[in-house]
């Protein structure tokens, strides 16, 4: 009874270590197949690494060092649409 309980225990805290994220595929009017993933309170896109800086309604705001304004963020996703923008470019964004 003991060993179930303790297998159970270590199989139900197992579970909780699964990293969980979404992989998305971008296009742009200049780049083609950008990859971009969602992992925690992270986005990975092309090499940089974002932190998430928080949200307003139903879009979330991304940069490297978030600024106090999140809406000055350098990078804007909406997840419901796929529409990612930044200050230079903006993305399409299908998930995987």
């Amino acid at each position: 009874m003991r060993l179930s309980i303790l297998i159970l225990s270590v199989l139900g805290l197992t579970a909780c270590e699964r990293e969980t994220y979404t992989s998305w595929s971008c296009n742009s009017a200049a780049e083609l197949k950008v990859s971009m993933v969602l992992r925690k309170a992270r986005m990975e896109l092309k090499d940089l690494k974002l932190d998430y800086c928080g949200s307003l309604g139903n879009q979330s705001y991304f940069d490297q060092k978030c600024p106090s304004l999140i809406q000055e963020s350098a990078y804007t996703f909406t997840p419901s649409s796929g529409v990612l923008m930044s200050k230079d470019q903006n993305y399409q964004c299908n998930a995987l």
